[in-house]
């Protein structure tokens, strides 16, 4: 393929003609690294011994010639598309591949069709990737078919199946969590490649196993991630593949970070369970990957609804400290606006923790679920002129004895003061007002 390098504008425009223009040759056609080590069996998954170990699950599974309809859910980059091909490559059963993002109910149709003919006799197995683009009736068109067994499906996804798959599905099959992989287990992963490429180019290039650590700590578990980073350092490196270049091709936007996704969640729900934890360290890591993630406003959020949920009642001002800070974070932007965050995230983590009027909330919507509390006692209704009704700023001590809640929850009690020193200061006030009116 002939190619030049023409500049306009300052953007780079390769165009396909003059190769000798180019210091280089340029193979377009070339074989994406990830993709020539690719594992052929279990032994060269990494970071998964939980499954495919030697007393890994599905191993056994397999090993027992036991194949039942699975789903594979974890980040991008932990084996979940090569675990899928090893299992459908051994099966001996017709392999049916479809991409989720781009297939459609015509398609599931056709694989369906050849069920019923002498390609589906010994079963088919359907692998199913990114099965959460699916709706549900292009999920539910396959149940029949994984029912009865002439379609074994081998699903995989990057979100929570019980979030994004059909429940039917799921109680039909086994589902397996693949976890992030650990920097030390993907060496091996990337030292394949570096031998792939010394066979690819004819070079005896060298990567010091720092280097690997450091192209595998820049890749947060993803497997994928981290050998495209090596490759990329592999081409701009002289005879050894330094961190110096692989910096080069390291964004300030570290992480696997997936707005839309599941990963995102978690980092909200990890911030969230780090402050709820009253660990302040925590929750300012989770907190910066977030922020670098270049989620200001997930976070913004996140801190607010647990200033209220968390800390509650046992420190009340802090939901205003809060919401001040996330006002000045808004009107900063980033990079300042992580100074008045860390600042909500440390606060929230050390101060006394309450749950109490969450809980209470839940306790009410629980009864008014269940259709209880329909009829507001009469003394209380517009309708009605209040009559009856006790006015309590007219009786000592603001308070008077009177039935608030419905008749049939007249008994019921939602909010339990929690134990810390504001609402036992509360419990006090009131235990000793309400005595004295007995």
């Amino acid at each position: 393929m002939n190619l030049t390098i023409q500049g306009i504008g300052g953007i780079i425009i390769v165009s396909h003609h003059l190769k000798r223009n180019l210091p280089g040759r340029i193979s377009m056609n070339r074989t994406p690294t990830a993709e020539l080590i690719r594992p052929t069996d279990f032994d060269g998954i990494v970071g998964q011994a939980h499954l495919f170990g030697e007393n890994g699950t599905v191993r056994r599974m397999c090993a027992e010639g036991y194949l039942p309809n699975m789903i594979f859910y974890g980040p991008p980059g932990t084996g979940k598309t090569t675990a899928a091909r090893i299992i459908a490559e051994g099966s001996g059963m017709t392999l049916r591949k479809l991409n989720a993002t781009s297939a459609s109910l015509s398609d599931i149709k056709d694989i369906i069709a050849e069920t019923s003919t002498l390609i589906g006799t010994g079963g088919i197995l359907l692998y199913l990737d990114e099965i959460q683009y699916f709706n549900k009736k292009q999920q539910q068109s396959l149940l029949e078919f994984i029912e009865d067994g002439r379609i074994t499906l081998i699903a995989s996804t990057t979100e929570n199946p019980y979030l994004y798959v059909y429940s039917a599905i799921i109680s039909r099959s086994a589902v397996f969590e693949f976890m992030p992989v650990s920097a030390e287990d993907m060496i091996p992963a990337l030292e394949r490649a570096v031998s792939a490429l010394n066979s690819a180019t004819g070079r005896s290039k060298t990567a010091p196993r720092d280097a690997l650590l450091h192209i595998a700590s820049c890749a947060a578990g993803d497997v994928r991630r981290a050998v495209n980073l090596l490759e990329n350092a592999y081409y701009s490196s002289g005879k050894e593949i330094t961190k110096e270049a692989v910096d080069g091709f390291t964004p300030s936007v570290i992480g696997n970070f997936d707005r839309d996704g599941t990963v995102h969640y978690d980092l909200l729900s990890a911030l969230q369970k780090s402050i709820r934890g009253s660990d302040p360290d925590a929750a300012i890591f989770y907190l910066a990957k977030i922020l670098e993630g270049g989620d200001l406003p997930g976070a913004c959020r996140r801190l607010q609804v647990t200033a209220c949920e968390d800390i509650g009642l046992a420190y009340p001002q802090a939901a205003a400290t809060v919401r001040a800070c996330v006002e000045m974070a808004r009107d900063l932007g980033m990079p300042e606006a992580r100074i008045p965050l860390s600042e909500a995230a440390v606060l929230l983590a050390t101060a006394p923790k309450s749950n109490s009027a969450y809980l209470a909330y839940d306790a009410a919507l629980a009864d008014i679920n269940t259709g209880k509390g329909q009829s507001i006692p009469p003394y209380m209704r517009p309708s009605n002129n209040y009559a009856g009704y006790k006015y309590p700023h007219d009786f000592p001590n603001r308070y008077v004895v009177q039935q608030y809640l419905p008749d049939d929850l007249k008994d019921r009690k939602y909010y339990s003061y929690a134990e810390n020193k504001t609402e036992q200061a509360a419990m006090a006030y009131w235990d000793k007002i309400k005595n004295s009116t007995k």
